[in-house]
């Protein structure tokens, strides 16, 4: 009969960035220090992206404080970014129709790329905002 793995114990970051464009580098850069240690280097480009995306809106569209947070469960790697906007994001278009657009492909390439993606509004420290996430499955 053969061996299975033991699947790997859940895990979950988060880091806090201010209001800042660079917030968006040291988020890409500890994502993929935080899946290289876990062992996902395999998924580390995607999730860069998604992340970057994820970040770059929150503080190119809202005012305040950007949380990323990453999580493992199941095979499936969770990427999202918490702002202090409460308003839904943009839906995304069409990718196709935004190849040539110089601003606008975010949540497009989010869908995209990844397996599932999706919002909700959250509460962080009394302060209202949404969560913005996606999915990869990794397994």
């Amino acid at each position: 009969m053969p061996k299975t793995e033991p699947q790997p114990e859940p895990w979950e970051y988060s880091l806090s960035v201010p209001h800042d464009r660079r917030a968006v580098t040291v988020c890409r850069r500890t994502l993929r220090l935080v899946l290289t240690v876990h062992g996902l280097i395999r998924v580390a480009d995607t999730a860069e992206l998604l992340a970057t995306e994820l970040v770059a809106n929150a503080v190119l569209h809202t005012k305040g404080p950007v949380v990323l947070r990453v999580c493992w469960s199941a095979g499936v790697l969770r990427v999202g970014a918490w702002d202090a906007d409460p308003e839904p994001p943009e839906p995304p278009g069409q990718l196709a129709d935004l190849l040539d657009a110089e601003a606008g492909r975010g949540l497009a390439l989010v869908r995209a790329c990844a397996d599932l993606w999706g919002w909700q509004p959250l509460s962080r420290n009394g302060r209202r905002g949404k969560y913005v996430w996606c999915d990869l499955n990794a397994a």
